[in-house]
């Protein structure tokens, strides 16, 4: 069965809103919640970026039942993996295991600001996969020494580690990913309906419990011109593709890159508006190409309440209906 998460949008949320939205969630019967971990919002109109994992950790509290995990964490440059690995522990603790480790390359408009530089892709892959080898080794509460060709940890031990350590999930774009990846991971995540990509991990990770984690923008209000203006105004910077959206390093940037999208580009990519039926067709490729969990994302601040108030719970029965 399909599973349907909530998305905490850290970019477009101060983080007290976060924690509110997170138990109505819980409550409108979502089956799990992830959250973004920025720096920076993508665009200045978007205006806030909290800390995710103190948002997480409140959440946790705030919560009883849905899953929780991070969409996603870079743990190559912003964050050393050692950290991470202590981080993600506590949450797994603090929420009684509820937690899932997503772990992805990053954004340079993230990464920057450490003032370490951006290394190009193939780079980043590589040290992508020494962070979750290093994650999963700290993970078994045991005292790590590590020398690498990107990390260094010295005598590192994770003093409250959960038992069986924690789940992670990593982010990959293709059949040279999921090669590099899947004996790293215990789950996938992609932000394409690529049916080719989930057969090749499945190929790759014959577990039944692995699960291949989606995420879908949606823009709903009951006056359709309303929603579009607001999608456009926070989300336009989604029509450039994670090729443009890695490598921009400013919300400044981002603006400037998304000037010229017209508000009825951003509709023909995201559905707006009050018509569920139109939301179902958006997530339904995710389904149908083998995603186990596909997260909503509910683009804007503004109208939030009033999506989990009055949507929500139509639109998950019509989601479970269609999925089966």
């Amino acid at each position: 069965m399909t599973r349907f998460g909530y998305t905490l949008m850290t970019e477009q949320s101060g983080p007290r809103d976060l924690v509110s939205y997170a138990a109505a969630a819980e409550q409108a019967g979502f089956d799990f919640e992830v959250c973004s971990d920025h720096y920076s919002p993508w665009l200045m109109s978007q205006g806030h970026s909290p800390y995710a994992w103190s948002v997480l950790g409140a959440v946790a509290q705030a919560t009883s039942r849905v899953e929780l995990a991070t969409y996603v964490t870079c743990p190559i440059i912003r964050y050393h993996p050692a950290v991470v690995a202590q981080k993600a522990a506590t949450l797994q603790l603090l929420s009684e295991g509820r937690f899932i480790l997503g772990l992805g390359s990053g954004e340079n408009l993230n990464e920057h600001i450490t003032g370490e530089g951006w290394p190009p892709v193939a780079q980043r892959q590589d040290m992508l996969g020494e962070a979750a080898t290093i994650i999963r080794e700290l993970q078994s509460g045991e005292l790590v020494t590590w020398e690498g060709d990107y990390f260094r940890v010295d005598s590192a031990r994770v003093w409250d580690a959960p038992e069986g350590g924690v789940p992670i999930a990593i982010a990959v774009s293709g059949l040279k990913s999921i090669a590099q990846f899947a004996p790293l991971a215990d789950h996938l995540i992609a932000v394409e309906p690529d049916g080719e990509l989930i057969k090749a991990w499945d190929r790759e990770k014959s577990s039944a419990t692995a699960r291949k984690i989606g995420q879908v923008p949606i823009c709903w209000d009951s006056d359709e011109q309303r929603a579009i203006k607001r999608a456009h105004d926070q989300f336009r910077w989604f029509g450039g593709g994670w090729a443009v959206n890695a490598d921009l390093p400013t919300p400044a940037g981002f603006e400037g890159a998304s000037q010229f999208v017209r508000p009825e580009d951003v509709a023909e990519q995201i559905p707006c508006g009050p018509d569920l039926d139109a939301v179902v067709q958006a997530v339904k490729p995710y389904w149908e190409a083998g995603f186990t969990d596909v997260a909503i994302v509910q683009v804007g601040d503004e109208g939030q309440s009033a999506f989990l108030d009055q949507a929500a719970r139509p639109l998950l029965d019509k989601l479970r209906r269609a999925a089966g």
